[in-house]
């Protein structure tokens, strides 16, 4: 059973790369307009939702496609460490991974990109230079997003001070929840004017958001604000990316590219922490959305242990055995 319907037409298009203007019209003019679109979204079938992912997780992977499928998948990972306890010397060596995955074969490719918190931007950003990986901060008093707005665009700015290219942001689930879409919006606007030139993620907490039709309403409302990224999780609490919401928030890109132009990314992270994962993943991506997003520009695993077993799977692919014990870093 289809998971989706035409969408709802938006007044005008938005502006391709750029942060929402008053081109949007009525669609967010106020509370109750912005409410009355995202209410007006198809509603979601979660039996045929999960039905849906369900079958293309048991696609078969031919030997070659699945090489081209783990490098792509290495290519797409945003390498992560969002620990209390991280030191300068644990993001170096993060960095070095990112930009070497695997040492002994200068073929793998390099990661998408390093996600830390913002005191540790420079330190990564020192790490990866000359890489073209990219650094990533998490901001917005991630993971909780508990604090006033003055409090996280500091977060954000001090973040795009030390040189961040890309900001992770946390919606107000709580605002959210309560129905408050014009507050998560306008925030959202003020997050993407305070990250300059860097790219925004704008992440949802699928898990605490639900409902599917709560996931669909908060993918649109982060593409209405002007994210770059819709992201599923900040990996912090029990359910984060499934298959399911996934699919639903590709269909969302999808289909919000079809009525204005502009291509949004897709971010599930938290839980895919092996190749046969994150392969379903790229298949979800490539029957739903398409090819366009089977890029790392537009597709990100947020993730700290999938890339050994990547790289694990792809040296069984080019030697025809496993590696021993040593041959990943521990992260």
């Amino acid at each position: 059973m289809p998971t989706s319907a035409p969408s709802p037409k938006l007044s005008t298009p938005l502006e391709q790369g750029g942060a929402p203007t008053h081109v949007l019209g009525d669609v967010t003019a106020s509370d109750s307009t912005l409410r009355r679109f995202l209410h007006g979204l198809p509603g979601v079938d979660p039996v045929g939702l999960e039905a849906r992912a369900a079958s293309l997780g048991t696609r078969s992977i031919k030997t070659t496609a699945k090489a081209y499928a783990i490098d792509l998948a290495i290519s797409m990972v945003d390498l992560t460490t969002l620990e209390g306890a991280d030191t300068p010397g644990k993001v170096r060596a993060l960095g070095a991974k990112a930009v070497l995955p695997d040492p002994t074969d200068r073929t793998a490719p390099t990661t998408a990109a390093v996600c830390v918190y913002p005191d540790m931007v420079a330190v990564a950003k020192e790490a990866v230079a000359g890489s073209g990986v990219k650094v990533a901060s998490v901001a917005t008093a991630f993971p909780a997003g508990r604090a006033a707005l003055p409090v996280k665009l500091a977060d954000v700015r001090d973040a795009v001070a030390a040189g961040a290219d890309e900001i992770d942001m946390v919606i107000d689930r709580g605002a959210f929840l309560a129905g408050n879409y014009m507050k998560v919006y306008d925030e959202i606007v003020a997050v993407k004017e305070a990250s300059g030139a860097a790219r925004l993620k704008v992440i949802f907490e699928t898990g605490e958001l639900s409902t599917y039709d709560n996931i669909r309403r908060a993918s649109w409302l982060g593409m209405l604000a002007g994210a770059d990224f819709i992201k599923t999780s900040t990996g912090k609490v029990a359910v984060n990316a499934t298959p399911a919401n996934t699919l639903l928030m590709l269909e969302a890109v999808r289909d919000f590219r079809a009525q204005t132009g502009v291509q949004v990314g897709v971010k599930p992270a938290g839980g895919i922490r092996t190749t046969k994962d994150a392969i379903k993943f790229l298949v979800v991506v490539n029957e739903t959305a398409g090819e366009d997003w089977l890029d790392n520009h537009w597709f990100r695993f947020g993730a700290s242990s999938l890339l050994n077993d990547l790289l694990m799977q792809r040296q069984k692919l080019a030697t025809g055995r496993y590696s021993g014990p040593d041959y990943v870093t521990v992260d």
